[in-house]
């Protein structure tokens, strides 16, 4: 007997993203193959394949990275024993050397502070490389929003309707309800799954700086869907009426 396979409903998916990206390209070469906006369903499919791999890459540390932490912090506490191991602790129980405990107390403090600015600085440098990268990713994805909007820019839902004559600068106007209906659906489902990518970062960090710039990322791409939906909303409305 097969073995069932429960799913972790508690996180997103980033396989089943992709996989619904996929589908969506296809769907949409198939209905509008010679359209701009299938070339950008091809682009959301590979930068979803990219987004997948870079933020499971979130989650695994830099072991370079904590090998070099580890092997600063041996030599910094190797040399501490070094000066602590050649002082004259006789003399410090004598009293009879307080210039030469001075000397070593402020080595000592300079050689810790040292160590802990040294730590501090290459263990939050995994953190600001990670994040880093992951803001130019979801920058990439805020381009790709408005590049999806300027798609739907021009698909005016009331020249269906009888209306005046067409200026030589009018945009061409082929489609028919159905197809136009399609079209911004097929936007809307873009931008829904580019939020859902920028998700995909958020859910694999701790890093406060890199939620917030994917839930902006997020409310950029529901506000754009939401314009689309009105259009697709007054598409039903003419189709009632």
């Amino acid at each position: 007997m097969a073995r069932r396979t429960e799913h972790d409903y508690r996180a997103l998916d980033a396989a089943e993203i992709v996989k619904t990206v996929g589908r969506l390209s296809d769907r949409i070469a198939e209905r509008f193959s010679e359209s701009g906006l299938t070339g950008a369903a091809r682009q959301l499919r590979d930068t979803a394949e990219d987004t997948a791999r870079r933020a499971r890459a979130l989650s695994r540390p830099y072991l370079g990275l904590r090998t070099l932490v580890l092997l600063v912090a041996s030599g910094g506490l190797a040399l501490l024993a070094l000066i602590l191991k050649d002082f004259d602790w006789a003399g410090l129980a004598a009293r009879s050397n307080d210039l030469a405990l001075a000397e070593t107390l402020e080595s000592s403090v300079n050689l810790i502070i040292l160590i802990a600015a040294g730590l501090w600085f290459l263990l939050s440098l995994e953190e600001r490389w990670k994040r880093a990268r992951t803001q130019a990713a979801l920058h990439e994805l805020r381009s790709f929003a408005h590049v999806v909007d300027m798609h739907q820019l021009t698909k005016d839902p009331t020249t269906l309707l009888a209306g005046g004559p067409k200026t030589p600068s009018s945009p061409e106007r082929a489609m028919t309800r159905f197809q136009l209906t399609r079209y911004l659906e097929y936007c809307a489902e873009m931008l829904a799954l580019t939020g859902k990518l920028a998700a995909l970062y958020a859910g694999e960090s701790h890093d406060h700086v890199v939620i917030a710039a994917a839930g902006d990322v997020e409310a950029l791409c529901t506000d754009l869907g939401r314009k689309i939906w009105q259009k697709i909303t007054i598409l039903g409305d003419l189709e009632e009426g």
